[in-house]
């Protein structure tokens, strides 16, 4: 799949959000229909129902390739810039080790 071409997360969580409210719909439907025993409109709405399940599915596989492809982006980008900046990264995770070292200290001398 082409980067232009994977879909935005926006775009499939409306896509999600449009197919629960169908398979909702219709699942109401195929609800009152096995109440009146109706076989011929539980069988024209299974298969809607079933159609639905799929295209959510589907959707879900293309939020989380979607997701997983900018995580891969953004570890790449991150490890870009800590080998173009060793001497930051490492004053940053210093930074960042006092800092936890210092809420830990304190914590630990409330007890």
């Amino acid at each position: 799949m082409m980067k232009d071409a994977m879909p935005h997360t926006d775009d499939v969580r409306d896509w999600l959000v449009t197919d629960a409210k169908l398979m909702l719909s219709d699942t109401e439907e195929l609800l009152k229909a096995v109440g009146t025993d109706s076989k011929e409109k539980i069988a024209t709405v299974k298969p809607r129902i079933e159609a639905g399940i799929q295209r959510a599915r589907a959707r879900i596989a293309e939020m989380e390739f979607a997701l997983e492809a900018r995580a891969r982006k953004h570890a790449r980008e991150l490890n870009a810039y800590a080998s173009d900046h060793p001497w930051q990264t490492a004053g940053a995770a210093a930074a960042l080790g006092a800092a936890l070292g210092a809420i830990i200290g304190v914590l630990l001398t409330r007890r």
